[in-house]
């Protein structure tokens, strides 16, 4: 299998009812069809064109009728949590483009701001790099 390309990656997850089948897959320790197709609102042919998508891109795999994250889906989904967190301290972020492109703040303070602002420890160490 040759390795998928980061736009097909992104646009096997780009629409809200594929995100939320790949977390729901993520969620579950196995989930079948059945109960996949259950807590969804798609047609039949959107729900295997969206597991179809995942699936090809490598995000998931069906063993004994069961779907689950493959280890790369298991990347993808720890870094989808932190762009929802990253996305939840959005303004706070944008305080801190403020001051990187503050005149006479000196580093020291804009450090001092950024440990005040920023409460997630992972969005904090890479707003650090």
């Amino acid at each position: 299998m040759e390795s998928a390309k980061i736009t097909e990656v992104f646009g096997a997850i780009s629409d809200d009812s594929s995100l939320e089948l790949f977390k729901i897959i993520a969620g579950s320790n196995g989930a079948n069809s059945d109960l996949l197709r259950s807590k969804m609102t798609l047609t039949r042919k959107q729900y295997y064109s969206r597991l179809y998508r995942l699936s090809r891109c490598g995000l998931i795999k069906r063993r004994d009728n069961n779907y689950f994250l493959t280890a790369f889906g298991k990347v993808l989904h720890d870094a989808q949590g932190t762009i929802e967190n990253a996305l939840s301290n959005y303004w706070r972020i944008k305080v801190v483009d403020t001051l990187d492109v503050a005149d006479g703040v000196p580093a020291e303070e804009q450090k001092r701001l950024l440990e005040t602002l920023i409460k997630d420890q992972e969005i904090k160490s890479i707003l650090m790099k």
